[in-house]
């Protein structure tokens, strides 16, 4: 099993930026494909970023692509989300998953394909 904690999350303004961090513990994080998601009230539970275990290859929600970068450092067990350009809209729980994928190139959008996850970290954008 893998352990995720998320950290970063805050109060920002319309435009502001965030970092959020996931860090791992227990079973070799190399190993697992990651992924960020985030939830608003009243809403499903969605993809933004994902990133294989490689790092090699990465997904963007179009509703981000341009503004969120995700990354991990795999020797430090974690997995960051950079949030530039906040609009009210990213405003929700942002969530860490991971997955041992099928390959090392292999990243997952599905909220189904994820075996663990963090507590997630509330991120309010104001405008």
């Amino acid at each position: 099993q893998v352990q995720l904690v998320e950290s970063g999350g805050g109060l920002v303004q319309v435009g502001g930026s965030l970092r959020l961090s996931c860090a791992a513990s227990g079973r070799t994080f190399r190993n697992y494909a990651m992924g960020w998601f985030r939830q608003a009230p009243g809403k499903l539970r969605e993809c933004v970023a994902a990133i294989s275990w490689t790092g090699g290859r990465t997904y963007y929600a179009d509703s981000v692509k341009g503004r969120f970068t995700v990354s991990r450092n795999n020797g430090e067990n974690t997995v960051y989300l950079q949030m530039n350009s906040l609009k009210p809209e990213d405003t929700a729980v942002y969530y860490c998953a991971a997955v041992i994928p099928d390959s090392g190139s292999s990243y997952y959008t599905g909220v189904r394909e994820y075996d663990y996850w963090g507590q997630g970290t509330q991120v309010t954008v104001s405008s």
